[in-house]
């Protein structure tokens, strides 16, 4: 299996010590969104466990800890934008922190393991397309030595994003305007030697020679395990989304990141009461078992088939 860590929240930034503990246990817990009550057990032992992708804004709080996760293969999305503290309050300066944090990430895994994310993307009167361009070229000029691919998407206006990012006066971008500077954005790309892909995006590129990619990526993983792997499309993505199944380990309205586009926290109220019942050493993130929860293991398997070959190896 592979295993999500997380789309709902900034794990490595704020519980990356709860995860290295479940990690030493074996085993973590997992409340079902959608059916509180309900919660899986999920067996976290490395002959399950595939690999594991870690999404964040800041991982510097793992990076002396990295060797706790020595017997799996992982990887890191890790999203670094332009945008200021009024749109990414929570986050730390980016020229002075973030950055070098990326860099020191990647000199410690490699830079095939660290994918940069800028996105999502949106318009406002303060965040122009120019300034996205003067912002994407001065992170893909410090990046090019520390990463091979660089993701991009336009912001999805969810029902919480319009709520959370009320008073930032975001544009609606027509088609030809998210063509242009996607257009202007793997020219940069190109010229710091970084791959472009898009998450999730309904728009088609491929003309731009910018392909739609997965962030749980079947083929990457294959090539950083040396094995092929079984499993198909997350069928909990949404259609555009090409990932690969996996198990997701994270529970909405935990993060602190506050980025005003986020579609994981509905409500500040109840990331500050979730966060209150956090405890580093419980199998759960945010809370306890109650008398009323039911648990159940959840029944998992490796995806691994064959190892790959030398000419398959070499054409990955």
């Amino acid at each position: 299996m592979i295993l999500s860590v997380s789309r709902r929240t900034d794990i490595p930034n704020y519980y990356s010590q709860w995860f290295l503990n479940r990690i030493r246990e074996g085993y973590l817990y997992v409340r079902n969104p959608m059916n509180p009550r309900q919660i899986s057990r999920i067996d976290l032992s490395t002959e399950l466990v595939d690999c594991i992708v870690f999404w964040t804004k800041n991982p510097e709080n793992m990076l002396d800890r990295l060797e706790l996760l020595q017997d799996y293969m992982y990887y890191f999305q890790f999203t670094l934008t332009g945008y200021g503290r009024d749109v990414e309050p929570n986050i730390p300066d980016k020229r002075t922190k973030v950055i070098p944090v990326f860099q020191k990430l990647s000199a410690k895994i490699g830079k095939q393991r660290v994918i940069w994310r800028y996105d999502p993307i949106f318009i406002s009167s303060k965040y122009t397309a120019d300034y996205h361009l003067k912002a994407f070229a001065e992170i893909a000029e410090k990046l090019a030595d520390y990463t091979e691919r660089v993701v991009i998407s336009f912001l999805d206006f969810y029902a919480k994003t319009e709520r959370n990012a009320a008073g930032l006066g975001i544009k609606e971008m027509t088609e030809a305007e998210m063509i242009y500077l996607a257009g202007q954005m793997k020219e940069i790309a190109e010229k710091n030697h970084l791959v472009m892909e898009t998450c999730a995006e309904q728009l088609d590129l491929q003309n731009l020679g910018i392909r739609h990619g997965s962030c749980i990526d079947k083929e990457l993983i294959e090539r950083l395990l040396g094995f092929t792997l079984a499993g198909g499309k997350d069928k909990n993505q949404r259609k555009e989304c090409g990932c690969l199944e996996s198990v997701e380990v994270g529970a909405y309205n935990t993060c602190f990141n506050g980025c005003k586009y986020c579609y994981a926290n509905f409500s500040e109220n109840k990331v500050n009461e979730n966060v209150r019942r956090y405890h580093a050493d419980s199998p759960l993130l945010c809370g306890d078992v109650g008398p009323e929860d039911k648990l159940t293991d959840r029944k998992m398997k490796s995806l691994r088939c064959g190892q790959i070959s030398l000419f398959d190896a070499g054409t990955a």
